[in-house]
């Protein structure tokens, strides 16, 4: 009996989904993992610090096709002896997720929120309304975790390198051109975000906005209307439509808060709100709220936040 962990590497630095999978993994098996990636990443060793005892790359890959990580995962799990996978619910896991539960006729439990009593485990349903109990028999299991789910793990250990050295058949997918989303912290790994919407009256006015995450240490996001209209751009998005996201905490200034909004937001840890419209819907759904206007209520939170960084 064994766990792997499969992860998205490609990046110039870790992922702290990636991070979190692995610390999830080895919860899950009371132990170290086997950690399967692909692309050009670095720093692979320092997985250990997680709970990966070892970590296998396939180098060669460097798009997500679907087809040939799921050979990847599923020849790993073969020669390991696997009786659990672990996935991040994101745009690669979910490629891959349903694909190798299919090739192993193993349970699949898509968007995991928790570690399992049993064999019982949680996740979001109705956008976050509500919450669904899954009891996984089969023999092998692939669980996909909720990104921002669990806390990352600070051992020390450091995991062995190694290079998938199989055929995972021609790629179905030629990558023509890369373009990066943005600097800064991308929205799905930010811990804090600063989101604002219409209330902001221009993209000239933005710069506050920007100024507040940088203080806080966070990213920048904003509503659907804003980024159809070319305020900002259209990766920074948050919603249904959008980027789903769980930070730590959500600020969200000059939104009414639509249920379409509400839906890619409301698995934050903390939602607070600011708006003048003291009806606007997304009170409703915030841990804290001030009724009061964006451009009078924003130069005070950048004061705070700047003494906040000075005493520290």
């Amino acid at each position: 009996m064994s766990t792997i962990v499969f992860i998205d590497t490609r990046g110039d630095k870790l992922p702290k989904a990636a991070q979190e999978a692995v610390t999830y993994a080895s919860k899950l098996a009371g132990g170290p993992v086997t950690a399967v990636t692909f692309g050009n990443g670095s720093n692979l060793e320092s997985l250990g610090a997680q709970g990966a005892s070892k970590v296998i790359v396939a180098r060669g890959v460097i798009a997500v096709d679907g087809q040939q990580l799921t050979k990847l995962v599923t020849d790993v799990a073969a020669k390991e002896g696997v009786t659990t996978i672990v996935c991040v619910q994101d745009g690669t896991g979910k490629a891959v997720a349903p694909r190798v539960a299919a090739k192993l006729k193993a349970g699949h439990v898509a968007g995991a929120i928790a570690l399992p009593e049993g064999n019982t485990f949680k996740r979001n349903v109705f956008s976050g309304k509500a919450q669904a109990f899954l009891e996984v028999t089969s023999p092998v299991k692939v669980i996909s975790l909720m990104p921002n789910s669990i806390p990352i793990a600070k051992g020390e250990g450091t995991a062995a390198v190694e290079e998938y050295s199989g055929d995972l058949g021609p790629a179905r997918i030629t990558v023509k051109e890369v373009r990066k989303a943005g600097v800064g912290i991308p929205l799905p790994e930010a811990e804090i975000v600063v989101s604002a919407g219409r209330g902001m009256k221009g993209p000239e006015n933005w710069g506050p906005i920007e100024e507040l995450a940088q203080l806080l240490g966070g990213a920048t996001a904003c509503s659907r209307p804003v980024a159809d209209m070319h305020w900002r751009p259209h990766h920074e998005h948050v919603g249904q439509t959008g980027v789903a996201i769980r930070p730590n905490c959500y600020i969200a200034i000059g939104i009414s808060g639509a249920i379409q909004h509400l839906a890619g937001v409301n698995q934050s840890k903390v939602i607070a709100v600011i708006n003048k419209d003291p009806e606007a819907p997304f009170f409703k759904a915030a841990d804290y709220g001030i009724v009061g206007d964006a451009f009078e209520v924003l130069p005070k939170l950048i004061e705070a936040a700047k003494k906040l960084n000075a005493d520290r």
